[in-house]
């Protein structure tokens, strides 16, 4: 059965390409029924027909929970089997997380549980990390806490500016993101009753995918 995606995103939208890229050669069985997005003026409602978008400003809104309870019934009408955030730079309150019966990733671009939340590339030079890199995790209520499925280990260069670091990580995870979708499509990864299932086993490793030496 074709995975139906709904993708939530704020920005430019390159994850939401890689995405769309994927399904249109045919390595991904999927369609996305919708892009949400928080910026009326996002890049990324750009990349799919106009019936496929909805946007809205939170400040239009009486509180938090309404914007996000009119996103949620627009995700909703959709008939999504996962949410996708990929890009989406707001934090989401529990009642619209607990909406998708715990299915929804998020893309991150730190080897998760390092670096949670923003500014990951500066602080990972700021650390003196070696490696950096990219995870695809379970959205939960507490910030990037959720269960970690993959991750692309990315090496950081003697003279990386957060933007060299950026670029290389970003480049990755275009891949890592559109083989977690993957493993979804074809029952790899599943869902059932709140537990993350891989190859039929929960509480799993994340798996670590192969990055070029760049």
């Amino acid at each position: 059965m074709t995975l139906r995606l709904a993708v939530l995103c704020s920005g430019r939208g390159s994850n939401l390409q890689a995405v769309l890229d994927a399904i249109a050669h045919g390595s991904l069985d999927a369609v996305v029924t919708g892009v949400f997005s928080d910026r009326p003026g996002s890049e990324a409602l750009q990349r799919v027909p106009e019936s496929l978008r909805w946007s809205a400003r939170p400040s239009d809104f009486s509180d938090r929970d309404a914007f996000e309870d009119a996103m949620a019934a627009a995700i909703t009408a959709t008939r999504p089997d996962w949410v996708l955030c990929a890009g989406y730079m707001r934090i989401l309150g529990d009642r619209f997380i607990g909406t998708f019966n715990g299915r929804m990733l998020n893309i991150h671009p730190s080897l998760l549980p390092r670096h949670r939340g923003l500014d990951t590339h500066r602080r990972a030079l700021e650390a003196r990390d070696t490696e950096h890199g990219a995870s695809v995790h379970r959205v939960i209520p507490e910030l990037d806490a959720g269960e970690v499925i993959a991750q692309v280990v990315v090496p950081v260069r003697a003279g990386d500016t957060p933007p060299s670091l950026g670029a290389r990580v970003l480049a990755r995870e275009h891949v890592l993101l559109v083989e977690v979708l993957r493993w979804i499509a074809t029952g790899r990864l599943a869902e059932r009753n709140g537990i993350l299932l891989l190859d039929g086993h929960p509480g799993f490793t994340p798996v670590q995918l192969e990055s070029p030496a760049t």
